[in-house]
């Protein structure tokens, strides 16, 4: 295996040029960056990352903290965060949330302290006041997908005006008797855009004198936990609700399948609105909002190599575009 030496000697420079030339790293004149990269090619040298981290002093590798990946909104944007990183010749370190407190606590405080980061992404979390005290001990740049604090760079759809937006055109429609799908108890470890959700809900139906028929469904924000909810939820007929606020596309995908299961015509007797715009809303005729989540995880690389080169640039919250794309999943109520 050729070494940096062997790529120093063909070149006719030494290992601090060559190494200068090769990581971008320096000033070498453009004769001898050409003449170093054509014997690296020609020797089939690659750097070592560990040669790399001790030449530059950064390990180019990025952190990543979300959820469980078993939501389409986290594997688009990790998917986003890949594409982009892997462009960059950057490693992708992931760590998943732990449902219980203890390993969460463990996360935060000791494990993602410790490692050698070049920076972090942060993908729909909310750390509390001590988490997010260990994230700045790390000293290393953040950026978050997703809400997070007035004090860290972020990138995020407005997730409160998404659930409002969303209910307010059940309400448009003349729907009065409007459940919420897709609380999540401690049980599922789940996004903090989930929790702004609701409240853009409560808010809807505040402004339209409807508070006291808020109705929150516990459902994992899957399309068989919305389903699983949703069988149950109007199984009832007498207490069956006129529409329903998926708080993602799978969990009001789900809520569809068990509609056809119980016979229940959407969007006839039940409308039904999801957010994110999932790759089958479409096929379901879901009325949604729709977000872009791959473009989020490449916007959030961007940003964070910003940070990684201007680590005392001012901090920006990005706000990402997002619509309602009305399909045939929601009418006036019968």
């Amino acid at each position: 295996m050729s070494t940096i030496a062997d790529v120093a000697a063909r070149a006719g420079v030494s290992k601090a040029t060559a190494s200068r030339a090769l990581s971008g790293r320096g000033y070498v004149s453009e004769d001898t960056r050409q003449r170093v990269e054509d014997a690296a090619a020609a020797l089939a040298y690659v750097a070592h990352s560990s040669a790399t981290s001790l030449a530059t002093g950064r390990t180019q590798t990025v952190g990543v903290v979300m959820p469980l990946v078993d939501r389409w909104f986290f594997a688009e944007v990790l998917s986003g965060i890949q594409q982009a990183l892997f462009a960059l010749d950057y490693d992708l370190a992931l760590y998943g949330i732990p449902g219980d407190a203890l390993s969460r606590e463990r996360l935060f405080t000791t494990m993602l302290p410790r490692r050698r980061f070049d920076g972090i992404i942060a993908v729909g979390i909310q750390p509390d006041a001590v988490e997010l005290e260990h994230l700045r001990r790390a000293q290393r740049p953040l950026v978050s997908v997703g809400p997070f604090s007035d004090s860290v760079t972020s990138i995020a759809i407005d997730d409160r005006a998404a659930g409002r937006i969303a209910t307010e055109h059940l309400i448009e429609l003349g729907h009065t008797d409007i459940a919420f799908l897709g609380a999540s108890g401690t049980a599922y470890p789940h996004s903090f855009g989930d929790d702004r959700r609701i409240d853009g809900y409560r808010e809807a139906l505040a402004s339209a004198g409807l508070s006291s028929a808020a109705r929150i469904v516990d459902a994992a924000p899957t399309m068989p936990g919305g389903y699983a909810a949703a069988a149950e939820l109007l199984g009832d007929r007498r207490g069956r609700p006129s529409a329903i606020v998926g708080v993602c596309d799978e969990a009001a995908i789900g809520a569809m399948i068990a509609t056809r299961r119980l016979g229940i015509t959407v969007p006839t007797e039940l409308s039904i609105i999801g957010i994110d715009d999932h790759q089958h809303a479409e096929m379901f005729s879901l009325t949604t909002i729709r977000q872009a989540p791959r473009e989020q995880g490449v916007d959030a690389v961007r940003m964070l190599l910003e940070r990684i080169e201007h680590p005392d640039a001012p901090l920006g919250q990005v706000v990402a575009s997002s619509a309602l794309v009305v399909r045939a999943s929601t009418a006036a109520p019968r």
